[in-house]
């Protein structure tokens, strides 16, 4: 009898409110709470109540985490079967819902009802600060930023600012380590959903995005995009402030704070900030003492595989980088980038406080002790300090007595690396200091300033009794014992 008002569409249970009708006296049941307002189906998590027991059923998930029902597809799970079937739509392109205005079609239901505001023009969401009129939620969200400012929600660790609350979570995540979203074949961890569902690709075969020039397919967007690069010939994206281009977005992300000087890596131990999250790796390593790298010649170790990749041309003599205009070697890239400032002239480190250049940061940082007057470098025998570790260095050696630098041929022991190259010059003959007026060499750079003065006529010591001025120091010296009286010898 039940299954006889399926075929001939009886329907004897009417509502006395809206005098609606159903075969089923429980589907009565459950449309009449549409009038009563009654929910007697109670969540035991977070007590939220429905007039469906389907309907607690779903919500449930939510606090379980069940997703039962998957795409054969991309393998994508879900609490409903009705948002499988939407999902299944972006893979077969079916699209449902025809507006019977325009015929345009969609894929979901929800966005045919938006569309249809175009023709109606509706425009159900009001701004209740200027009353302004939306078509769709999604717009009065942005819209209200005019009102609130924008980016409201901030990072703790690093202070940026987001506009969602979703966008916050998922940036979270860069400080917290946190990737909760777990590949069930490799076990990879992923701390965006959308990067692990991009990797499941891998698994199951499939690539959907085709380049239209090759034909060749990939497994999710962004791998087509930077395969697009091989027929564009590559740096399509450009820094809006010093114009240099990169492949891949990411890289000028990463650029941009340069600029900006963005540091959005906060080490957790010390608190430095760093703008690329691997330089935040190596810097941790400080704090556990880690050294992984270890090279096989000597046992040295090191906290990253690049510094073990140099040091290891110090066993083999490989030097990969050559100067062009001098054919000088070096083994490593840094070195070989100061040199060819030599040949270029470029100095890119100023000084703020007198404006002087330099060409490398270090040469900066060592000149700025000038103003500021810190001699960070301390002899811990006599206290003496020093702005620079090599004059520590040197200066040690009057305590320890060490002469490392000693002559092949008079066998002299020297306490400085300079002070024996001048000697050495006294056997070879070598004058590599020139004057460009009269072509005169010398062995010693300070020698050829004296002499240039014979040229300039510039004369920088002056007496501070009568005001006569000198070429050379010592001139100054003999000069000031008519004053003092001095007749030493």
């Amino acid at each position: 009898m039940k299954n006889m008002k399926k075929h001939t569409g009886d329907k004897p249970c009417q509502c006395s409110d809206c005098l609606k009708c159903f075969s089923k006296k429980r589907n009565l049941v459950t449309h009449m709470r549409a009038h009563t307002g009654a929910k007697p189906f109670q969540c035991s998590v977070c007590l939220k109540c429905f007039t469906e027991k389907g309907s607690l059923v779903r919500h449930m998930r939510i606090h379980t985490g069940d997703k039962p029902f998957q795409c054969s597809l991309c393998l994508k799970c879900f609490t409903e079967k009705g948002h499988l079937v939407t999902h299944v739509r972006t893979h077969t392109g079916d699209k449902p819902y025809q507006c019977s205005e325009c015929l345009k079609c969609f894929s979901q239901k929800c966005h045919l009802v938006i569309h249809r505001r175009v023709h109606t023009g509706d425009k159900p969401f009001q701004c209740l600060e200027c009353l302004k009129c939306f078509t769709e939620k999604g717009s009065l969200v942005k819209h209200m930023h005019v009102h609130t400012g924008g980016k409201t929600l901030k990072c703790s660790v690093c202070l940026k600012c987001f506009s969602h609350k979703s966008y916050l979570v998922t940036h979270m995540r860069i400080h917290t380590g946190d990737k909760q979203f777990q590949c069930s074949k490799c076990l990879k961890c992923f701390s965006v959903k959308s990067s692990l569902m991009r990797h499941m690709q891998a698994h199951i075969g499939h690539k959907p995005f085709q380049c239209s020039e090759c034909l060749k397919c990939f497994s999710d967007k962004g791998s087509l995009v930077k395969h697009m690069q091989v027929h564009t010939g590559g740096k399509t994206f450009k820094c809006s402030e010093c114009l240099k281009c990169f492949r891949h977005k990411d890289y000028l992300v990463t650029h941009l704070r340069i600029h900006t000087g963005d540091k959005p890596f906060q080490c957790s131990e010390c608190l430095i900030c760093f703008s690329v999250k691997s330089s935040l790796v190596r810097h941790a390593q400080v704090h556990t003492g880690k050294k992984p790298f270890q090279c096989s010649e000597c046992l040295k170790c090191f906290t990253v595989k690049g510094n073990l990749v140099t040091h290891m041309r110090v066993h083999t003599g490989d030097k990969p980088f050559q100067c062009s205009e001098c054919l000088k070697c070096f083994t490593e890239k840094g070195s070989f980038v100061k040199h060819m400032r030599v040949h270029t002239g470029e100095k890119p480190f100023q000084c703020s406080e007198c404006l002087k250049c330099f060409t490398g940061k270090s040469n900066l940082v060592r000149h700025m002790r000038v103003h500021t007057g810190d001699k960070p470098f301390h002899c811990s025998e006599c206290l003496k300090c020093f702005t620079e570790k090599g004059q520590l260095m040197t200066h040690m050696r009057i305590h320890t007595g060490d002469t490392p630098f000693q002559c092949s041929e008079c066998l002299k022991c020297f306490t400085e690396k300079g002070s024996f190259v001048k000697h050495m010059r006294v056997h070879t003959g070598e004058k590599p200091f020139q004057c460009s007026e009269c072509l005169i060499c010398f062995t010693v750079k300070c020698n050829l300033v004296r002499h240039t003065r014979v040229h300039t006529r510039d004369k920088p010591f002056q007496c501070s009794e009568c005001m006569k001025c000198f070429s050379v120091k010592d001139s100054l010296v003999r000069h000031m014992r008519v004053h003092t009286g001095d007749k030493t010898c």
